[in-house]
């Protein structure tokens, strides 16, 4: 079995630590859009997480188009096709190797509001994995901060950039010593 690379191996982490969530959520919390301080609801944010994971597995001719997603409706409201969703996205993550992550692509993303040529950006797959860790996990804080509004507590780690968890691991363990 291929070694695999670190930037997708911790893509495939926080993938998993969201089926581990929507595993303990309800159908109900999944899909509430119409909460006190949001109208968007865990389901969005994490169709919203997936249909970038999508762009970039969808990369042809050494082109993403982040802005360009689908929007399925089906992801955000039907949790257990989420957790599918997922899983099947840190599958095709497992199929990537290190050519693949060194090939140069061009990549459109959140320019030219109302523009159909916004200016392109020269990137690697590789580091479009990075930035969709640094994507998900933002989004995460955000899906954690809704949850605790319904009344549900996500792990502490949820929603914790990897930087600031090292950070933390590493105070707690110079505070133990002294």
């Amino acid at each position: 079995m291929q070694k695999q690379l670190l930037a997708v191996k911790s893509n495939i982490f926080f993938l998993k630590q969201g089926v581990e969530l929507l595993s303990a959520v309800s159908d109900e919390q999944y899909s509430s859009n119409n909460g006190k301080y949001n109208k968007s609801g865990i389901g969005r944010h994490f169709r919203h997480i997936v249909e970038h994971y999508y762009s970039l597995l969808a990369e042809q001719n050494g082109f993403v188009d982040y802005d360009a997603r689908e929007r399925d409706l089906r992801l955000e409201n039907d949790r257990e096709f989420m957790i599918q969703s997922m899983e099947k996205v840190s599958e095709s993550l497992r199929n990537l190797n290190s050519d693949d992550l060194e090939r140069r692509i061009k990549v459109r993303s959140n320019e030219g509001i109302g523009e159909e040529n916004a200016p392109l950006s020269e990137s690697t797959i590789r580091r479009e994995l990075q930035f969709l860790i640094s994507h998900t996990v933002h989004h995460y804080a955000l899906i954690g901060l809704i949850l605790k509004t319904m009344g549900f507590e996500p792990s502490p780690e949820f929603g914790i950039a990897p930087s600031t968890l090292k950070y933390e691991q590493e105070f707690r363990a110079g505070v133990e010593a002294s």
